[in-house]
């Protein structure tokens, strides 16, 4: 787009030629990563934990080696230790027991020497915090299976409970999809004990300051409540000595339930839930089953697994899932916004790529708590129908009305009006909404031991209340006009912390969610001198860098959240502080202004941002996200934001996000 059409911008600060140049560029370099028919999908790296258990899984199968692909992970998880000498989750962070276990045990296997320097490094840095005996339940069940700890190092986790009922204390219908989907498998996998074939004989013992076998049941973890932890360790104690005396029928029975819930949700080589753990422990059923590697659902969960490789020349890594929708509808909302006749074609290719990816015919596991809501919702990855998500059926319907509205064409209405009903029916009693289940607000589960990761549950929050508020209000619903509407704006005026800022569940952190909010608020037709926003408005500009951008630590989610967390500044959190304080009105800001320069003064050649650190959040305090496509649009999406807004009169964004 030339940029005579802008010569007439009256900003300071910012040359509209260079501004112009700036957008050109970064949506050129965005086209470049387009797949042949038309859709994005960038690589989504989580840390080493996924990558290590990958090589641990292909050797407790005891599959063939593949030197040179172990070569090349072994490169990668040799890069991404740590200056402590263990593993961190995030880029730079603290370390981290679990994940320098699984990184230091993968390396072992691999072949490489403990007498090396980085694995001596390694087992130092492990040792010297107290050593293996402090890995989570994950890790610990595992090390159970090669073998390394007994089984009395890990909850007991009785199969007999795929046969509870919807009443009982713990049903699988009271967990969050991730938690269900991982548990299943795993749940035969306790019954049956099954061993490694670890053909090669690796072991850690050195990683221990104690004997491994003598090792019992994992401590309490900081966010559980004394009362209840103690009160469900009696009950593992009862179970670990009632179970061995189940009815063997009993026994049958409910590993047969646990397979045929892993069978009606194996999803093709997109594999169980779509995520990396249920894949491992579907495949791993399989084999303690006694099913060959030929078995097909065996067979194809493993085949969907390599799918998750990303194999460079000199490194591998294994994704924990990928996010086909995710990357395409915000890489749309990101060119529209750039809105040239480069930028608007590809958007409508990706748009009619998402259209046939939406859920309308089956109903998932969603629909026990919402029976009566016809399905319509989108997946995160490319086929995952049983766990459609909120977050990206909202920012679909979003990028979808736009087209509509700059086209005027009837296309996608249909796909617009069943992503609203199934939104509107998917609202949780609160008034909030989560990212895949309805009400899932049983918070005393958290505190069973095999929770110590605090992640069981999947509650409504702050960042997709948002989303739906603003998915809602931008096809035209008001406060006024929507009970839905008004619940989730009442919902967001009470999660606002006292400093101004909102939660963000799913990215990192505060300002994500202060983004995420100010867009919904703003397109909910909340005033801009509302208390609630100024306050918001006033805590962003607080935390802006000297540099001009913003950057937030993974930190900030400790259970003791005292005030932001600082961080060296990143594309990605920069754009949503800049797409927050528009939506809040202050595009004329001087704040605004030294971020959208801070942003062309980092673009790199090829139009795009080098960002390590990562910005997005699996799992608050466990599990952290770098979305690689995330500085590549995002900062897209805030430059053209800023120059659309400085050429009109209005002032006022127009959209949900």
């Amino acid at each position: 787009m030339s940029s005579k059409m802008h010569s007439g911008s009256k900003s300071v600060g910012i040359e509209s030629g260079a501004l112009e140049g700036s957008i050109a560029s970064a949506t050129r370099g965005l086209l470049g990563y387009r797949q042949p028919d038309g859709h994005w999908v960038f690589e989504l790296e989580a840390d080493c934990t996924i990558p290590a258990e990958y090589v641990l899984l292909r050797h407790y199968l005891g599959e063939p080696r593949d030197a040179a692909l172990e070569a090349k992970i072994a490169n990668y998880l040799r890069r991404v230790q740590g200056a402590h000498g263990g593993w961190a989750l995030v880029h730079d962070g603290d370390f981290d027991m679990s994940a320098s276990v699984k990184a230091y045990f993968a390396l072992k296997m691999i072949g490489d020497s403990i007498d090396a320097p980085h694995m001596g490094r390694a087992r130092e840095a492990i040792r010297s915090r107290g050593g293996a005996i402090h890995s989570n339940v994950f890790t610990r069940f595992m090390l159970s299976m090669f073998g390394v700890l007994t089984w009395r190092s890990v909850p007991v986790l009785p199969v007999e409970i795929m046969l509870l009922p919807m009443w009982s204390p713990f049903h699988l219908n009271k967990i969050s999809y991730w938690a269900r989907t991982t548990i299943v498998p795993l749940m035969v996998l306790a019954a049956l004990k099954p061993r490694a074939k670890n053909v090669s004989g690796v072991g850690i013992d050195e990683l221990f300051l104690q004997k491994p076998h003598s090792i019992g049941m994992t401590a309490k973890a900081p966010h559980q409540s004394a009362g209840w932890f103690y009160l469900f360790r009696g009950l593992d104690a009862i179970l670990r000595t009632i179970e061995p005396l189940f009815p063997k029928k009993l026994r049958a029975r409910a590993i047969d339930a646990a397979v045929a819930f892993v069978e009606e949700r194996l999803n093709g080589e997109d594999g169980l839930g779509a995520i990396y753990p249920p894949m491992a422990n579907t495949v791993m059923m399989y084999e303690v089953l006694g099913k060959p590697a030929d078995y097909p659902p065996r067979a194809i969960t493993r085949r969907g697994i390599d799918k998750l490789l990303v194999i460079g020349e000199h490194e591998a890594y294994c994704q924990p899932c990928v996010s086909p929708v995710w990357d395409t509808a915000l890489t749309c909302h990101a060119l529209i916004e750039a809105g040239s006749e480069a930028a608007l074609s590809p958007a409508k290719q990706g748009l009619d790529w998402l259209k046939p990816k939406q859920v309308l015919d089956l109903k998932g596991d969603w629909a026990v708590k919402r029976p009566e809501v016809r399905p319509g919702g989108w997946a995160f990855q490319y086929n995952n129908a049983h766990y459609p998500d909120l977050d990206d059926t909202a920012v679909v319907v979003m990028a979808m009305d736009r087209a509509r509205r700059a086209s005027h064409d009837p296309e996608y209405d249909v796909a617009i009006a069943r992503g609203r009903e199934w939104i509107e029916g998917m609202q949780s009693t609160d008034g909030g909404w989560a990212a895949f289940d309805v009400d899932n607000l049983e918070y005393y589960l958290n505190n069973i031991p095999f929770s110590d990761h605090g992640a069981l549950l999947d509650p409504p929050t702050e960042d997709v209340t948002a989303r739906c508020v603003s998915m809602l209000a931008q096809l035209g619903e008001t406060m006024e006009t929507s009970k839905a509407v008004a619940a989730g704006v009442d919902y967001l005026r009470r999660t606002q912390l006292a400093e101004g800022s909102w939660y963000g569940r799913w990215g990192l952190n505060y300002i994500y969610g202060t983004w995420s909010v100010l867009c919904a608020l703003n397109a909910a037709g909340v005033d801009h001198q509302d208390p609630t926003i100024r306050k918001a408005v006033d805590w962003l500009l607080s935390i802006q860098n000297e540099d001009g951008g913003w950057g937030e630590d993974a930190v900030s989610y400790r259970l003791d959240y005292r005030g932001f967390e600082g961080a060296p500044t990143t594309a990605s959190q920069t754009a949503w502080a800049l797409l927050g304080l528009m939506a809040a009105g202050e595009v004329g800001h001087p704040a605004v202004a030294r971020g959208v320069e801070y942003l062309i003064a980092t673009q790199t050649e090829k139009g795009l941002w080098d960002e390590q650190r990562y910005t997005a959040t699996g799992f608050p305090r466990v599990f952290y996200l770098r979305y690689h496509g995330y500085p590549k649009f995002f900062p897209l999406w805030a430059l053209a934001r800023y120059r659309n807004l400085r050429n009109t009169n209005s002032k006022a964004v127009g959209v949900g996000m």
